[in-house]
């Protein structure tokens, strides 16, 4: 079982790395996208209409690809302050919970976000000539994204395999010494 649930999480390893790379180029291209509309407006004294809409939405993707992926490494708002007061035995208890609550929320993200991308779907953004729909994609991606790692972290935990472990505590222990 839990070599099956490794071989999971590879894949899912893989995914993550995969929408990691997809943020990185998209906070790249925004940037490019934003320097060019301030060197056009206060250089050439011409701002192309179409860079605004565009990074808002190239934004959208990184803000969430980043989060799914923030759930995958452990990096999301948890219960970590009440695990530390709590005894010992309740930390994985209040970890499940903790992920329970991002499957609740990313569960939410797909259905919502996808009668969003439906009910906008035939609204076009002026300027880009895309669909309404495409402002909501990537509230769907990430919450599907979102809610795989949150299952695969239940899955883990629950086969015995170690997700809770915090590398930097590790770190911070070797930096004090």
């Amino acid at each position: 079982m839990q070599q099956r649930l490794q071989g999971i999480a590879r894949i899912l390893g893989a995914l993550a790395q995969i929408s990691l790379w997809i943020a990185s180029i998209g906070m790249v291209a925004m940037t490019v996208l934003v320097s060019w509309q301030v060197f056009a407006r206060y250089v050439l004294h011409a701002s192309p209409s179409w860079t605004e809409p565009a990074s808002i939405l190239v934004m959208s993707w990184f803000i969430f690809l980043g989060s799914a992926i923030g759930v995958r490494e452990n990096f999301h708002m948890g219960f970590d302050v009440l695990v530390h007061f709590l005894p010992e035995s309740t930390g994985p208890w209040m970890r499940a919970i903790s992920d329970l609550a991002v499957v609740v929320f990313g569960v939410g993200m797909v259905v919502y976000g996808l009668q969003l991308t439906i009910d906008t779907w035939t609204a076009i953004i002026p300027v880009l000539h895309l669909p309404g729909g495409f402002t909501y994609m990537p509230v769907v991606a990430g919450g599907a994204l979102m809610t795989l790692f949150a299952l695969e972290r239940l899955a883990l935990r629950a086969a015995g395999v170690l997700v809770d472990h915090d590398p930097n505590v590790e770190e911070i222990a070797m930096t004090s010494d």
